[in-house]
């Protein structure tokens, strides 16, 4: 990369869609100190949680990072955010610090002296002491989670004490403080979750109402990972994951069991998070009946994977990942797909609300189900859009104007396919009499 970097450039470094949102929030000139950069290296100074400021230096030629910080990911949200706020031009030219310096030149005689000639066979490590190890970087995490998920619910208790109308006027600064502590103790999902606190919070008329609900949903991250010992094995995966903890790809395939069917693809939705582009797609086993979600994700100028096409099905083996309701799967090899023109069976609007209401009793952190509806059409019901059944009852459209689907179903019974959420469906894709349909 030549010259200055552009915002892109530096988020398509972040690891995950976590540390690049953590990146951003640290690339403002507040937490900083002692900034600098030359020609080849940036450095600074973050003041985080503790009372040390967390030393970051890198390397733009490489790029390579050091932070003082524990995270284990590469780069940490400290390069990263130093390197977005290089980006916008935060940082003056200077001469590096003692502790900049002394790590640049290390790395640059490491990069320049030849390694030795290997006389000997290297010795394999010791399987226990390599298990032993691994056992205690968990350790060690878990017992930082634990106090950072302690310090939250004592937060949370706070807030409901002093009551809600306190948290408009406390502003952004105060969730994402909150956030930040997670982020330092290895929770990123729990403050995920935080921040999305701060969009609700008086936006709309019944924030007060879905305020309540992410507290109540976070207080049950609490408890939950407090008792995870109590809990079937499902349940305490699913803290797990909503508490920030995720399975490497290999451990997921060996050990979790490869489930084959001709999988339908049903819909697909493209988010943007925080320049970070995301995918869900939605599968339907033909034979099993169950339900799938892969995700893609994709930074800066790369391309979301465009393997699974709605209208389609592939032939191929899922390996899902452990949890109350197993929806998220990971496909263990590309497969060709097939034209599949049919819709899957469908259902009413009151089987689809008992298929969400078992899906929350299973997994009460459960977000959007996907539900087939099978002869339905778009109406205006009760001064709400919605897709009524041949029974009268309705549910709900949310995600935009109804003129789509309003055009695609020429207001005639239909086959569609979306997810079913607290505030209604969203429809994806609809079958009518020539096949299916993007809605």
């Amino acid at each position: 990369m030549g010259g200055r970097w552009s915002a892109e450039q530096v988020l398509a470094l972040a690891p995950d869609a976590t540390s690049a949102r953590a990146g951003r929030s640290l690339s403002r000139p507040s937490p900083w100190s002692g900034t600098g950069t030359t020609d080849v290296a940036l450095w600074g100074e973050c003041q985080g949680s503790g009372k040390a400021p967390y030393q970051v230096v890198v390397d733009i030629t490489g790029p390579a990072y050091l932070c003082s910080c524990p995270s284990r990911k590469f780069p940490c949200k400290h390069a990263i955010g130093l390197l977005l706020l290089w980006s916008a031009g935060e940082i003056a030219e200077a001469e590096p610090t003692a502790w900049a310096t002394d790590w640049l030149t290390e790395r640059r005689q490491r990069l320049t002296t030849p390694a030795p000639p290997s006389r000997t066979k290297a010795t394999p490590k010791d399987p226990e002491a390599a298990a032993a190890a691994v056992a205690e970087r968990a350790a060690r995490r878990e017992d930082r989670v634990t106090a950072g998920l302690e310090e939250l619910d004592r937060w949370l208790h706070d807030q409901v004490r002093q009551g809600l109308s306190r948290l408009p006027h406390e502003g952004y600064e105060v969730v994402d403080r909150v956030a930040a502590r997670l982020v330092d103790a290895q929770a990123p999902g729990a403050a995920g979750t935080v921040r999305r606190l701060a969009g609700v919070t008086g936006s709309g008329a019944d924030w007060a109402g879905r305020a309540l609900e992410e507290l109540g949903l976070l207080h049950l991250i609490t408890e939950g990972w407090r008792r995870r010992s109590e809990l079937p094995a499902p349940l305490a995966e699913t803290i797990r994951t909503r508490v920030g903890f995720t399975v490497k790809r290999e451990s997921l395939l060996a050990g979790q069991p490869r489930i084959r069917d001709a999988w339908q693809v049903l819909g697909s939705r493209d988010e943007v998070q925080d320049h970070l582009q995301v995918r869900r797609t939605w599968l339907r086993g033909r034979a099993t009946g169950r339900d799938a979600l892969v995700l893609s994700f994709a930074v800066g100028g790369q391309s979301l994977d465009v393997g699974l096409v709605p209208g389609t099905a592939v032939e191929t083996d899922l390996v899902f990942h452990p949890a109350a309701l197993p929806l998220r799967a990971l496909p263990v090899a590309e497969a060709t797909p097939v034209p599949a023109p049919h819709p899957p069976p469908g259902t009413d609007v009151a089987g689809a609300a008992g298929s969400y209401a078992a899906a929350l009793a299973a997994d009460p952190f459960v977000e959007l189900v996907p539900v087939v509806l099978s002869d339905v059409r778009p109406a205006h019901h009760d001064e709400r859009w919605a897709v009524v059944d041949t029974a009268g009852e309705a549910v709900r459209l949310v995600g935009g104007e109804p003129w789509p689907l309003l055009g695609a179903s020429g207001g005639e019974p239909v086959t569609v396919f979306g997810e079913w959420g607290p505030r209604g469906v969203r429809v994806l894709s609809l079958w009518g009499d020539e096949g299916m349909v993007l809605a």
